[in-house]
């Protein structure tokens, strides 16, 4: 029935986790512009994108970067598909990095140089952000005694009052794996901040399509485990995870416009010393209980 599960999972989360992304891609645009002084896009914009880039043709340089984006997209929809059936969160975790790498696989398989930095830079985001995710899921584990999301319908207060530290430690990381200024290294969404594409230079057609889907999918996770140290026993608290979720969300877009890109160096340290902070320190304070 677990697998089950996680295949109907999967197929859900590619299905409806691309619309809600457009989704929520369009309000960024829209709130990032109001933010802004403008008035933005239409709502659908990232929509329209998209499919403009799936009419057009593949123009490639090393005729792999498609085969490894299609990879990407794949493992993106199992690690969705994993968490939001209820399942193995560490496994989840583990899945949607090894489509980070695959990710970086394609951009380095162009062998331009400018892709070849955003996927240099690309590699120092995973590196960030990745002691934290698997401190957050030590820690979720410790909190609830397993590591399937589905327990945590089984307690009877949210786990985000015994790691409230870790939840705060996600949320730094969490702007690295959103792609958010201050740590939009490799590439960002916006493009007032790029001269050059950074890891999608060379990419383009359906490939940047993928790339595109792939982000979308990538965010709806992401914001799902924002919302999973609000879940316990009840459905009413789904709506405090989905309200949670939303307004970190929120946060993460005024960050993106009030602050500059730093340099790699400061992103990797301060990840570092987050992680080791609120993720180590609150392994400690679990094992103490």
């Amino acid at each position: 029935m677990t697998f089950i599960n996680t295949l109907i999972g999967t197929v859900a989360f590619a299905i409806l986790a691309p619309i809600v992304g457009c989704l929520l891609a369009g309000l960024d645009r829209i709130i990032s512009a109001r933010m802004q002084g403008r008035v933005g896009p239409p709502l659908l914009q990232p929509y329209y994108d998209v499919r403009k880039l799936i009419d057009k043709d593949d123009v490639t340089v090393s005729g792999v970067d498609g085969v490894y984006m299609t990879c990407a997209l794949v493992f993106t929809a199992f690690a969705g598909g994993i968490f939001f059936s209820g399942g193995n969160l560490l496994m989840s975790a583990f899945i949607i990095t090894m489509a980070a790498l695959f990710f970086i696989m394609a951009a380095y398989s162009s062998r331009s140089p400018y892709a070849e930095v955003g996927a240099g830079r690309e590699t120092l985001q995973v590196m960030s952000y990745e002691p934290m995710v698997l401190l957050m899921a030590v820690c979720f584990f410790m909190a609830a005694h397993s590591f399937n999301v589905g327990d945590a319908f089984k307690l009877n207060m949210p786990v985000i009052t015994l790691i409230w530290p870790a939840f705060i430690g996600f949320l730094f990381i969490l702007t690295i794996k959103l792609r958010k200024s201050p740590f939009d290294i490799s590439t960002s969404h916006h493009a007032h901040q790029e001269l050059v594409k950074g890891t999608t230079t060379e990419m383009s057609g359906k490939t940047l399509a993928k790339v595109e889907i792939m982000h979308w999918c990538e965010n709806v996770l992401f914001l799902g485990w924002t919302g999973m140290f609000f879940l316990w026993g009840g459905p009413l608290s789904i709506i405090l995870a989905v309200v949670v979720a939303l307004a970190a969300w929120f946060f993460e877009i005024w960050v993106d416009n009030n602050f500059a890109r730093v340099k790699w160096q400061l992103m990797l340290k301060s990840a570092w010393i987050v992680a080791l902070v609120c993720g180590g320190v609150n392994v400690v304070f679990l094992a103490m209980l």
